[in-house]
């Protein structure tokens, strides 16, 4: 999938369990709603950035909307570790994001009970065979990588290695966004 087409997922896209490198889906599934799906590790697998976090739960960006529903629906399931977490508490610190947060009338706790809960907490995975330009997103490869998951980013060093990732079995890696 190329980064146009990657530019324009929309739900169906995000709940897709997984893609090829063509941008095909493998598999189509239906979900039911939430609270009826007992199958909760047959939702496909997604890693977000911290860009995407904040996207998603500060800046409500419409663009994020799709993204924020399947989650909120529990059509796909989030997995971040604990330092992902770190690094977005750290953000969240930065004046100019302490800005928006005012401006959203979210706070730092709202923020963090948001990655919270509709995060999965996993271990953090073994260092990946691909390196990125930007070690603070090497943590994003390396889960992405591990578990065979989407890679939602907006960073040009992530987005450069989209190729590379899906050859390794990364099946979406690009953002929800224009």
């Amino acid at each position: 999938m190329d980064r146009r087409v990657a530019a324009h997922l929309t739900m169906t896209d995000l709940c897709r369990p997984s893609l090829s490198a063509s941008g095909e889906s493998a598999k189509t599934e239906t979900f039911a709603p939430a609270a009826t799906r007992a199958d909760t590790a047959q939702r496909p697998l997604w890693v977000l950035d911290t860009n995407i976090v904040l996207d998603v739960f500060l800046f409500a960006d419409p663009a994020a909307q799709p993204l924020r529903e399947a989650l909120a629906q529990a059509h796909i399931r989030w997995i971040s570790t604990a330092p992902m977490r770190e690094e977005l508490a750290r953000v969240l610190g930065y004046p100019h994001i302490a800005k928006r947060m005012d401006f959203y009338q979210r706070s730092f706790e709202d923020l963090l009970r948001d990655f919270d809960a509709y995060s999965h907490h996993v271990e953090v995975a073994p260092r990946a065979p691909l390196r990125c330009k930007d070690p603070d997103d090497q943590r994003f490869i390396d889960l992405a990588l591990a578990h065979q998951a989407g890679l939602l980013s907006k960073d040009r060093a992530v987005l450069c290695m989209a190729k590379r990732l899906r050859a390794l079995g990364v099946p979406y890696v690009g953002a929800v966004f224009t």
